[in-house]
């Protein structure tokens, strides 16, 4: 459990009549008690743009939707295997991981998923193995369907299976979207992050017309915002005026304590459960169910 200290690291602006996107504050209901689990509502969390918090977003959501009495999946579809890291497993020393459940036909998802250390939240890993993965599916018939043909036999255990997506637009970021029921988008506060939005949103489109009818964009969120800063006000306003109610109202502020929960192996939920960055993951847990 935690171990940081629990002080709040609120930042005093932040509670005002107008949210942080400068849009008035939508009221969301107490997400409903659940009678049962499943199926799962697939998300993949996805930005071909590199360090926007798609990782540190994918692991506090999912230990904050757990919160609400959901039953989260974890999985780790970058090589990199950075969600796994961020949930204190050791990739390289996995025998089996994501990637044995897409190429051998004699794995199950269930003999590789993982317990993490908060209740209710499990992880399927992934390590450098999946790099292979992209070349060895090319040649495969219904290459673009494979993860949601793995994915089938776990979604009545899970009410969330969230994908952490590879920060590429390739052919393992287009079978995540293939699978998925809705796409969140974590969006860096910065200029350059803008400009990669647009062919990431086509690359949605694409794959709603030709692949997976149902997908839609959950939300847009706003990640490392810094108030007090022009230029992050600026960036965002320019967001919430091209995408409108798609960007959610929570949005994620810079704080030390997402790098401590990366060496701790764990959320910031459970780290610093009262600072502002574990109160804004709940805020963003409610956002997803009432979406």
């Amino acid at each position: 459990m935690s171990t940081a200290q629990d002080e709040p690291d609120e930042d005093p602006r932040e509670e005002s009549a107008l949210g942080p996107t400068g849009r008035p504050r939508r009221v969301i209901p107490e997400p409903p008690l659940l009678d049962g689990h499943g199926p799962a509502r697939v998300l993949a969390m996805c930005n071909q743009k590199g360090g926007v918090g798609k990782t540190t977003s994918t692991i506090n959501l999912g230990a904050a939707l757990t919160e609400f009495g959901r039953r989260v999946l974890l999985v780790d579809f970058d090589p990199q295997g950075a969600l796994s890291v961020g949930l204190g497993v050791a990739p390289h020393q996995l025998d089996h991981t994501v990637y044995n459940v897409i190429m051998d036909k004699g794995t199950q998802v269930s003999d590789v998923v993982l317990r993490t250390s908060v209740e209710d939240m499990d992880l399927l890993p992934s390590n450098i193995d999946l790099s292979a993965a992209e070349v060895q599916l090319v040649a495969e018939v219904g290459r673009e369907h494979t993860l949601l043909r793995v994915l089938g036999p776990v979604l009545n255990h899970y009410d969330y299976i969230l994908v952490d997506c590879q920060p590429s637009l390739g052919l393992l970021t287009v079978n995540a979207l293939t699978a998925a029921d809705g796409v969140v988008i974590p969006l860096e506060c910065e200029f350059f992050s803008l400009r990669g939005v647009a062919l990431l949103i086509d690359t949605i489109e694409k794959v709603q017309e030709r692949l997976n009818p149902k997908l839609q964009i959950t939300g847009i969120l706003a990640t490392m915002f810094d108030p007090r800063t022009v230029h992050s006000r600026e960036v965002m306003a320019r967001v919430v005026e091209a995408f409108g109610d798609t960007v959610f109202d929570t949005v994620i502020n810079r704080t030390v304590r997402f790098p401590e929960t990366t060496v701790a192996g764990e959320p910031i939920t459970t780290w610093s459960p009262r600072s502002a960055g574990a109160k804004a993951y709940r805020a963003l847990a409610r956002e997803v169910i009432s979406r």
